[in-house]
């Protein structure tokens, strides 16, 4: 405990880490105001229904995102999705797209190009989800609630209109301060705002399970230390996977230069075990949510209602084969061996014993397969331990933090945030952290 305190010492004696901190808490404040802000023309108290609606499937992933924003019926409703699945594309058109593809190698200025056209492509996005955004609270909530219709005559597509641009300005102001976050506070800013969203959630899951195990008499206490064990357990684990790396080791070769020695160094080339991160879970998500379209049709009704079942056996088992196909997946798209292999002949370095080229390329391939699928398999039962736990009689709410996408999310944006709190500490010559090691973070070695 004095080691801790001594550690938060040190961290506000840092002034530049302090204005850092400082303004990362305030904007996150503004963030969190605007998410309880309803768009105007909306009864705020008739959005009972929606608010309803919107925790289950791929609405119930958008509404975590969001920090309840979406259910809210909020101006930052769409948040930072759009921005999400703008980068998603662009990524994955710098892996296709042999344009894309040479921005990435052209360093700084590439970056600033494929940057703005995210920004592009991301209002492109909001015009298309926020028309249906609106479509979906109007076919939820009851036409008494749309004040602006009812008392202020106006049309629904005037209102239509006015909200899809109230939510694209929401949402680009969303993603301006996730820039401001990553530009002057601590951390990645579109990941903080995620993580805040979700964390924002947990006293609620947190109050909810402890009013309803301490309303059972039949061991209800004991049942609730026992839940937060296995949870502490669970985030230990994925800890363990997000910052689990397979070091390949990489030689580089001496060069003189005048009277000075270069290279000659024996460095490690880390090849994480989990690359994909939580999209897999994301698709495999999104992807479970068709069987819903066939619940209309008689014939396909009662194989609708199977596959969309949470907590059944089928729909967990489809749901876990997903995330483990789209993590190869996801893992061959993001991580490319050729790339790899590239950069380090360029540098001069080679693996010991592989022959640089070729038998690199297949080498680094051979082994980025092996540690992907034991990193599949664990992120397939951190996907499935929510409906686990919900079958071991943990509610709702508290459930979504056992695994998933909450979990992941959680634990890669704190780890990478405390790696650059560490960074500072060090390069104040103050200790880190941890005195039994440093913190690899997501990104690290």
């Amino acid at each position: 405990m004095k080691k801790f305190i001594e550690t938060i010492k040190n961290i506000f004696k840092i002034e530049e880490l302090r204005k850092r901190i400082v303004y990362t808490v305030l904007l996150l404040l503004v963030y969190r105001l605007g998410c309880f802000i309803v768009l105007p023309g909306i009864d705020a108290s008739m959005l009972a229904s929606w608010q309803a609606s919107s925790n289950n499937g791929l609405v119930g992933l958008l509404n975590m995102f969001s920090g309840g924003a979406f259910g809210n019926a909020s101006i930052f409703a769409l948040g930072v999705m759009p921005y999400i699945s703008a980068s998603i594309v662009i990524q994955l058109l710098g892996v296709f797209v042999p344009y894309f593809r040479k921005l990435q190698m052209e360093g700084e200025s590439g970056r600033k190009k494929m940057n703005q056209m995210t920004r592009l492509l991301t209002i492109l996005v909001i015009c298309i989800q926020g028309p249906a955004y609106v479509a979906s609270i109007h076919s939820q909530i009851p036409a008494e609630a749309f004040v602006a219709v009812r008392n202020l005559g106006w049309s629904n597509f005037a209102f239509n209109l006015i909200s899809t641009l109230i939510l694209m300005a929401g949402s680009m102001f969303v993603m301006w301060l996730g820039e401001r976050i990553t530009d002057r506070g601590i951390g990645n800013g579109i990941s903080i705002i995620i993580m805040i969203g979700i964390v924002a959630r947990l006293p609620h899951a947190l109050v909810a399970e402890f009013s309803e195990k301490m309303a059972t008499t039949n061991g209800g206490p004991l049942l609730l230390t026992v839940e937060l064990v296995i949870w502490f357990l669970v985030i230990v684990a994925a800890i363990a996977i997000v910052q689990a790396v397979r070091k390949v080791p990489v030689q580089y070769a001496k060069r003189v230069i005048g009277n000075r020695q270069y290279g000659g160094v024996r460095q490690y080339l880390p090849l994480k075990i989990n690359a994909a991160g939580v999209m897999p879970i994301i698709f495999a998500q999104a992807l479970m949510l068709f069987p819903i379209l066939f619940s209309r049709f008689d014939a396909t009704r009662g194989l609708a209602a199977t596959l969309g079942n949470y907590t059944g056996f089928w729909y967990n088992f489809i749901f876990a084969i997903l995330v483990i196909v789209f993590t190869f997946f996801y893992t061959a798209v993001t991580v490319n061996p050729q790339m790899m292999a590239e950069e380090m002949k360029r540098n001069g370095g080679f693996i010991p014993g592989v022959k640089p080229g070729k038998a690199t390329v297949e080498y680094l391939d051979a082994i980025l397969s092996r540690v992907t699928l034991p990193g599949s398999f664990a992120l397939a039962f951190i996907a499935i331990l929510p409906a686990i736990a919900m079958k071991l009689g943990v509610s709702n709410a508290f459930a979504s933090f056992y695994g998933g996408t909450s979990l992941l999310i959680l634990v890669g944006v704190v780890l990478d945030t405390l790696q650059q709190i560490e960074s500072y500490l060090l390069m104040r010559h103050y200790d880190g952290l941890m005195k039994t090691g440093r913190i690899s973070g997501r990104s690290g070695m």
